[in-house]
């Protein structure tokens, strides 16, 4: 992978690579030297994650093929630990990518098909019910044996 991101070439970092660079707080679940994975602070559901790739690209299709097969395959782990920790029959995974200019991938608990509406996404999540949703998942990745698990 180039050591060159995007966030260099334009001149200014993403809001995700803020956080990923500890400029700005986040509730990390996963890390590893190709992505991380957060929560996001506007769930649709208690455990809504965003696994993001280190390196700055916005669009995923413009991602380099080894490191998109990297942050899919941790959103499939991170997919078992939100089912897991929150008794989910499914995990959903979304890209959209309009939000914020850089690669990331939505993985969440699912019930039903209500639960892949970003627009019902709530900006007002309390910051108690997300520490409690990021410990479940870290807890249930721990059980399962992932050693990436953030702290």
């Amino acid at each position: 992978m180039s050591a060159i991101t995007a966030g260099s070439i334009r001149g200014m970092a993403s809001i995700f690579t803020k956080i990923i660079d500890g400029e700005l707080p986040g509730r990390f679940i996963w890390k590893d030297d190709v992505c991380v994975a957060f929560l996001t602070i506007a769930p649709v559901t208690d455990g809504h994650t965003l696994v993001v790739p280190r390196a700055e690209v916005d669009r995923w299709t413009d991602l380099e093929p080894e490191a998109f097969a990297h942050v899919m395959k941790v959103a499939q782990i991170v997919g078992t630990g939100v089912m897991d920790a929150f008794d989910a029959p499914r995990a959903g995974q979304l890209i959209a990518g309009f939000e914020v200019p850089h690669t990331h991938v939505h993985v969440f608990p699912a019930w039903d098909m209500g639960g892949f509406d970003l627009s019902k996404a709530d900006s007002e999540a309390s910051a108690a019910a997300m520490d409690t949703a990021a410990g479940a998942i870290r807890a249930a990745l721990r059980e399962r044996g992932h050693d990436h698990v953030a702290d």
